[in-house]
């Protein structure tokens, strides 16, 4: 009973939606223009990483030693950055083969076939072709069949037989597909070992929590870094019953709040070990909130505010303006905002110079040390443009126009939404950054996020006396950043996207992927 009441204390909510979250923006610095490098995560989280553009290295995730040797380092729950190459076991792209000395986690993506919800990244579309090719085969082993038994069709009954064998293999399949993707795609790993498959998503968030609190114990003696990748504000929004109907904002609003408690209860270990004086939080999103995630009325991936646009939509604020707050006491002034445009590729540098490390001097780093802007002793982001890719294909780019204030933003490919007039691509996953769904603008749209920044408004020649001048200059920086560009191999077309038995991790024998390797 006691244990019980602290839990319901240790749970109780002020008025603030994101109090812990809040606590760290008034503790530290804010940067109110903090931009992803892409608008869907696994891009986005490959540049994080890097420091670089994701279309410089084919949107991969090649960053041995990019991490400094001497930091004892983790990565916990989502890593979505590949697992396998050549076999299941050879781990080609695992945290542990690219800088990171543990991890704990879901090696994939977080999805809503994960616990079978009513949103579905995979299983529906599936089912749905599964099911066509269900009825073609079952349509020809009724006709063969019948041709034959009434000798209109002179053939052996071989055909007849394994045309049947088929469609029952395809009505097995349609009715097992759910079972199959979860235990596919949705499994807990400790390092290289499967702990659980398919993962028992009421407990992730203890299980994680315990993992941060273990590592910081073990760890406080010594330098460390640790990246903590929540599951939370991503479809199906897995939220504990102690959270659920707690916000005034549905589902979605209940899984913020209880991240945001995590979020307290990893501030709270580090005061609890004496760790919180001297080491930097970084709190921040890896793409904008899914407006596509919706089914009826209900609101499931989130909204952008004032800003135009979400996840997956190229260069629109809404998928890559995410939250930055940065918090060291005694070092970083606590309340400091800055407005200054600034990116997740500027993490990877300055982590580095922290560390007394140097940036990798063989390729192009795009980010740049941060530590200048947030102590203040800098005025201005090193950052004059950035760039907005949508895949491989350049959709927008910004402007820092320093000595006049003034941040523009330049249009050249945006999504078509879908129905007219709406406010996203409703009926598809994300929308599409090439083909016939995109509108190319000519000249291209052009929107001062100084003044405007909900793109709300188009600048034209009439109302725009620099429209030209500024149209100019960022095609200048454009054209000059795309003749240095090195074309990488896609890490993520269809063909690497493609499931292959052979690369499937499983922690029995294949297809018998079972095991709860953790204690309840």
């Amino acid at each position: 009973t006691g244990r019980k009441k602290r839990r319901e204390t240790m749970l109780h909510l002020d008025h603030s939606w994101t109090p812990n979250i809040d606590r760290l923006a008034e503790d530290g610095v804010m940067l109110t223009q903090h931009i992803s490098a892409a608008s869907v995560c696994t891009p986005s989280r490959a540049a994080f990483l890097t420091g670089r553009y994701p279309v410089r290295s084919g949107w991969s995730f090649f960053i041995t030693n990019h991490v400094p040797w001497f930091l004892t380092t983790a990565a916990q729950r989502k890593w979505h950055l590949g697992l396998n190459c050549e076999s299941s076991w050879d781990h080609c792209h695992h945290p542990l083969r690219h800088g990171f000395g543990h991890f704990y986690g879901m090696p994939f993506s977080m999805m809503g076939d994960c616990a079978r919800w009513e949103l579905s990244e995979k299983r529906v579309a599936l089912e749905r072709e599964l099911s066509l090719c269900l009825h073609a085969v079952a349509s020809a082993a009724l006709m063969l069949a019948a041709g034959k038994l009434t000798r209109l069709i002179r053939l052996p009954w071989t055909p007849v037989i394994w045309s049947a064998v088929a469609a029952i293999l395809l009505f097995t399949a349609t009715r097992l597909l759910g079972t199959l993707i979860v235990h596919a795609d949705c499994f807990l790993m400790r390092d290289h070992s499967i702990m659980e498959q398919p993962m028992r998503l009421p407990r992730t968030t203890s299980l994680l929590l315990h993992e941060v609190a273990s590592f910081l114990k073990r760890n406080k003696q010594r330098p460390f870094l640790l990246l903590v990748s929540f599951l939370h504000v991503h479809t199906p929004l897995v939220t504990t019953e102690h959270f659920l109907g707690k916000s005034l904002h549905g589902l979605y609003g209940d899984n913020v709040e209880e991240m945001d408690w995590m979020v307290g209860q990893i501030l709270d270990t580090l005061d609890k070990e004496g760790l919180t004086n001297n080491t930097l939080v970084y709190f921040t999103s890896d793409n904008g909130g899914s407006l596509e995630s919706q089914h009826g009325n209900h609101q499931y991936g989130g909204w952008n505010g004032i800003y135009k646009g979400g996840k997956g939509m190229g260069g629109w604020e809404g998928g890559i303006r995410v939250p930055g707050i940065f918090r060291w006491p005694g070092v970083l002034p606590a309340g400091r905002v800055v407005a200054e445009p600034t990116s997740l590729m500027d993490v990877f540098p300055t982590v580095v110079q922290l560390g007394g490390g140097q940036v990798p001097q063989d390729r192009v780093i795009d980010g740049w040390d941060l530590l200048p802007l947030l102590l203040g002793t800098a005025q201005h982001s090193d950052h004059e443009f950035l760039l907005h890719y949508c895949e491989t294909a350049l959709h927008a780019a910004r402007w820092h126009q320093r000595d006049r204030g003034r941040v523009w933003k330049v249009h050249y490919t945006t999504p078509e939404f879908q129905p007219a007039g709406a406010s996203a691509c409703y009926g598809r996953g994300v929308c599409p950054c090439f083909g016939e769904e995109v509108t190319h603008h000519h000249p291209p749209l052009l929107f001062d996020l100084s003044r405007d920044p909900s793109e709300s408004h188009v600048l034209t020649p009439a109302t725009e006396p620099l429209f030209y001048e500024v149209v100019g200059r960022v095609q200048q920086a454009v054209e000059a950043q795309q003749r240095a560009l090195r074309p990488a191999p896609l890490q993520l077309d269809t063909p690497h996207n493609t499931w292959k038995p052979w690369l499937q991790p499983c922690c029995g024998p294949f297809p018998l992927c079972w095991c709860h390797g953790e204690d309840d």
